[in-house]
């Protein structure tokens, strides 16, 4: 179940505050560990961009691909200056959700789904804000929590985004996310009803809300749980627990990527 678009609109701005939250006053020079190629600047101008990105897409109704540099902005501001890349950020943000809000759930545009709606960017740009948040809150020691709604619609779509990429994209890849009747659960250990099944077929994989028995199971806090499929934290993080076969879940993390 998704939220409303109106929500992610207003979740995009707190995630990006939170964002800039745990920057402030770290060293942009600073690797990210779930980066490795990145430094803190490089994330910033990366969700900026996405931002910028979307925000051109959607008040022009594009029904094309837009090269992103074309996007007036893109690449960052001018300046090195902590505080200009803090207001790019920002202002990146507010003209991304002004120009969803302005444009509704339901304008055609296009994505690299193809052609949709602007509830896809809407969702898309919440969450990748906040899978990004959690990269810098963990490159600077910050706590990461998330609303227990949000955390749970982007883990649902996170196995959108995969079933996507594994059936479009990357069909011959359908066997490396695990052996024909391997079966995997999540269970949030603190938001009642946050349970996952997910069930390797022979042809890519089904998922759905469920409590069921599985191959291996990961238990922990919703948010942790969240990461830990992302790939933000490692499965032995205190709080998460792996039971069953850990390769099977090993298997799946290594495989399941977002292009």
């Amino acid at each position: 179940m998704t939220l409303e678009h109106a929500r992610y609109c207003d979740e995009l701005i707190r995630q990006t505050a939170e964002l800039r939250s745990h920057l402030s006053g770290a060293d942009l020079s600073a690797k990210v560990p779930t980066c490795p190629d990145w430094t803190l600047r490089d994330l910033v101008v990366h969700v900026g961009g996405a931002h910028r990105w979307v925000h051109h897409i959607v008040s022009t109704r594009s029904l094309e691909p837009v090269p992103p540099k074309r996007v007036d902005g893109h690449g960052g501001p001018a300046s090195d200056d902590a505080a200009a890349l803090d207001a790019w950020l920002a202002e990146g943000a507010e003209l991304c959700a002004a120009a969803l809000r302005d444009a509704g759930a339901d304008t055609r545009i296009w994505s690299w789904v193809g052609e949709t709606t602007t509830a896809f960017w809407s969702r898309r740009m919440t969450h990748e804000t906040l899978v990004h948040r959690a990269d810098a809150a963990g490159a600077v020691g910050a706590a990461y929590t998330l609303p227990a709604d949000v955390a749970a619609d982007a883990l649902d779509e996170w196995l959108d985004i995969v079933t996507f990429f594994i059936q479009r994209v990357r069909p011959d890849d359908e066997g490396t996310l695990g052996e024909p009747g391997r079966t995997l659960h999540l269970h949030a250990t603190d938001a009642p009803g946050a349970e996952w099944l997910i069930e390797i077929g022979d042809k890519g994989f089904t998922w759905r809300r469920a409590h069921d028995k599985a191959t291996v199971a990961v238990r922990g806090p919703l948010a942790d749980v969240l990461r830990v499929f992302y790939r933000r934290l490692p499965t032995d993080t205190p709080g998460i627990e792996v039971l069953g076969e850990a390769a099977v879940l090993d298997r799946w993390l290594s495989a399941a990527s977002f292009g």
